[in-house]
């Protein structure tokens, strides 16, 4: 049988051949962030991962479960999905936990690396297909800056390259106040003077005694952040992907600038077909963050309640919309897991809600419909929702 096909070969004469609606895989309308998105097998996801420095909270458990859901979706209705989740093992943040807890950065972020895996395994989440780590990506930024030198969209100073950025600022259609606010919250310095522009970025930078180096064309260094992700993101899947996801706080500057040195680099564009930006998660006041401390821990709440009660808070809402985290409201989603299970035992009551399940679920990832649908129908809606989302 060939990838993707129902039949060996075709059928010939009129005899052996079916009604061709019932046995062949349909083509499915997806929807996604407001239009509709025709995929071809595989659908290329790029999954923008972790820094691998601290512990995994729910807000990151948030993007990488939701990124999961909507590669269910897609084979559900017969779509392949590859994935590609990178590990950015390069970073200054990184070196700085590392050297506070007297490790060499290296190690210290496979430590921290095979704690998240730890973690994504309990909520269920499988390992993608590819996890690129950074500094084994070493000669493709390197490659990367080049490109960007010699179709003129970025320059070399005192060691550095920098790529020209106006035009990630301009596609992004935030005002320069606001763009340079958020470039200086990510640790970008705007107001570098070796910079020809505010808005340009590091694609490689000189490293020192500190920090880990690579030799280059221009002197020992390190990538900037946004080009690791870009050149990580070509490795993988060439010039374009089908789905980006990350966290709705990397919008900008991180898959902006992402995206604009790919385009610019390989004249493809766009870059994502579509993009999945995963509201932020917020606890007692404040979006959840390592900066801030006010961590909800994964490996905390996996020691009170089921991983499908973590998993059905996190999908039980609009993907892009930011929420605010409650104790109550696991205790809610536990009892809904419950009563997905007490439904799944039910006679089927329509032949059709399968389908107006399936129907919801692609229409934007509406799991709250889905939920309602598989809830009042029971039945064979029910437990094929409990096994799309990865809860039994």
């Amino acid at each position: 049988m060939t990838a993707g096909s129902g039949f060996s070969s075709g059928i010939v004469g009129l005899a052996g051949r079916t009604d061709h609606r019932q046995s062949a895989t349909r083509s499915a309308d997806f929807r996604l962030a407001g239009a509709v998105l025709p995929l071809v097998s595989p659908a290329r996801v790029y999954i923008c991962g972790i820094t691998p420095y601290d512990v995994t909270h729910l807000g990151h458990a948030a993007t990488f479960v939701w990124a999961d859901a909507a590669e269910s979706v897609l084979r559900s209705v017969g779509v392949q999905t590859v994935s590609c989740r990178n590990v950015t093992d390069v970073d200054d943040v990184l070196t700085s936990a590392a050297v506070a807890r007297g490790r060499h950065y290296d190690d210290y972020a496979v430590y921290q690396e095979f704690l998240f895996e730890q973690d994504m395994a309990a909520l269920r989440v499988p390992r993608p297909a590819q996890s690129p780590r950074a500094r084994h990506y070493i000669p493709q930024m390197v490659q990367l800056a080049a490109a960007l030198i010699a179709t003129g969209n970025a320059y070399e100073r005192d060691g550095s390259v920098f790529f020209r950025g106006g035009g990630a600022v301009e596609a992004s259609g935030l005002s320069r106040d606001r763009a340079l606010e958020l470039a200086a919250e990510f640790g970008d310095n705007p107001e570098d003077p070796v910079r020809e522009d505010p808005f340009d970025v590091p694609v490689w930078r000189p490293s020192t005694a500190q920090d880990p180096a690579w030799p280059s064309p221009w002197g020992w260094g390190r990538p900037g952040w946004h080009a690791e992700c870009a050149a990580m993101a070509l490795a993988a899947f060439g010039s374009s992907v089908d789905l980006l996801v990350g966290g709705r706080d990397l919008t900008f500057p991180h898959h902006a600038y992402q995206a604009a040195m790919v385009q610019a680099a390989t004249s493809v564009g766009p870059f994502a077909r579509r993009a999945m930006h995963v509201g932020a998660v917020a606890y007692q006041g404040r979006k959840m963050a390592k900066s801030t401390g006010n961590l909800v821990l994964i490996s905390d709440l996996l020691r009170t309640y089921p991983p499908a009660a973590i998993r059905l808070l996190l999908l039980n809402r609009a993907w892009q919309r930011e929420w605010e985290y409650h104790e109550a409201d696991l205790d809610a989603a536990a009892a809904d897991v419950e009563n997905l299970f007490a439904a799944a035992g039910r006679p089927d009551r329509s032949a059709r809600a399968a389908d107006a399940v399936t129907a919801a679920l692609l229409d934007d990832l509406d799991i709250p419909a889905a939920l309602a649908i598989a809830r009042d129908e029971g039945g064979e809606a029910a437990r094929g929702l409990l096994h799309l989302l990865s809860l039994s």
